[in-house]
């Protein structure tokens, strides 16, 4: 996520509800963005740099746990930059040009100069932000699919021209029989069944069979990834999507909440402040007066209402407007009251942090750690079978 502002509740219906469910499945990496927050915007770093903390607390605050999930800053992890410009040596130049939302981004924004190398280059910081962990899944909203889908053809091309080893086929050859007799010949069957005959089936079969194996190494284990389908070792797993629900935050004005629009709660705003905010929302322009009847699907307040209300207060609410029963702010105290309840443990959560700055930082610190750890691992490979080396 790029430190460009406070969070507000659009980040955490968008995104971060979804991260704090995943943290408990998966083994995840969370990363506060501050290389990719320069590609846009350069010329405020000082604006980038204040952010930075009070993102990681607004995460914090949320309910991620960095005993559960790794939390980093990316610049602090050098190894981004390095695969970065080691896939850059590789990657057309056509395949960045063609990212949807490249020149979508320079349309939407206009007033800044972003014709730059680093702005071209973004998607291809992010393929290497995702394959230097080697992720097995990326989760992102379905406009980053295209990225996601450049990150595997980098990571195709990147296996194709670097995977084949000296003596490949020997090595995964003496990796199927250390798999035992029984699964080997399984191995060798599916392999079959899919070169010669191009059955899927059989392909996704011999995938989950290799996965299953404890007795091979993780190198034999990608290297027999590479032999299933007729290629090399797979340095770079292609990572796959995992889409994130869709969650379309309505702002207090009824759009897409955003601070462009100025339409904004933040994540953690005080309860008289949001009491307020939504306290002088406007509501459907027809209802003037208490005694006219109102028509919800033209209030701002009733989208509210879809995102925190309870089926019994949605049909309160729905009656009441249309019988003008109820009043303007009569309607809109459930949504306040929600919002400051869903808010009340991040508030909590996130006062530990705010007193005590060094937590936060020693968090981030031991985070970098074991990112820098794994992103190292992924190095010394690529490193390696490019022929850097030089030991």
């Amino acid at each position: 996520m790029r430190p460009t502002g406070k969070l507000h509740l659009g980040h955490y219906h968008g995104v971060l509800k979804n991260w704090v469910q995943l943290q408990h499945e998966y083994e995840c990496f969370f990363f506060v963005a501050d290389w990719h927050a320069l590609t846009t915007h350069y010329e405020t770093p000082y604006d980038i740099e204040q952010s930075v903390w009070e993102m990681v607390i607004d995460w914090l605050a949320a309910g991620i746990n960095p005993g559960s999930a790794t939390m980093f800053v990316q610049s602090r992890v050098p190894e981004h930059a390095e695969l970065h410009l080691l896939l850059s040596m590789i990657t057309p130049l056509g395949w960045l040009e063609r990212v949807p939302t490249y020149k979508d981004q320079q349309e939407k924004l206009k007033e800044r100069d972003l014709a730059t190398y680093g702005f071209l280059g973004y998607p291809l910081l992010q393929s290497a932000d995702i394959l230097v962990y080697r992720a097995g899944w990326v989760p992102v909203g379905a406009d980053q699919v295209s990225h996601i889908e450049m990150t595997r053809e980098v990571a195709r091309r990147f296996n194709h021209l670097y995977g084949r080893e000296p003596g490949f086929e020997e090595q995964a050859e003496a990796a199927i029989k250390r798999m035992g007799k029984k699964t080997a010949k399984l191995y060798e069957s599916l392999r079959k069944r899919y070169l010669e005959q191009g059955d899927g089936e059989a392909l996704e079969t011999a995938r989950a069979l290799l996965r299953d194996q404890q007795n091979i190494s993780l190198g034999d284990r990608e290297r027999l990834y590479g032999f299933l389908e007729g290629g090399g070792k797979v340095i770079l797993p292609e990572p796959q999507v995992l889409l994130t629900p869709e969650a379309k935050m309505p702002g207090l004005d009824g759009q897409k909440m955003s601070k462009s629009y100025g339409n904004t709660i933040g994540l953690r705003e005080d309860a008289d402040s949001i009491s307020e905010k939504v306290r002088t929302m406007q509501t459907d322009p027809q209802r003037v007066r208490r005694t006219d009847p109102g028509d919800p699907d033209k209030c701002p307040v009733w989208q509210l209402h879809q995102v925190y209300s309870d089926e019994a207060t949605k049909s309160w609410a729905q009656q009441g407007c249309r019988s003008a029963g109820i009043g303007c702010i009569e309607c809109k105290k459930p949504v306040a009251d929600a919002i400051i309840e869903e808010q009340r443990p991040m508030r909590e959560r996130a006062k530990r942090y705010e007193e005590d700055p060094g937590l936060v930082h020693s968090i981030i610190a031991e985070g970098c750690d074991h990112a820098r750890d794994a992103a190292k691992a992924t190095l010394e490979e690529v490193r390696s079978v490019i022929g850097l080396a030089y030991d």
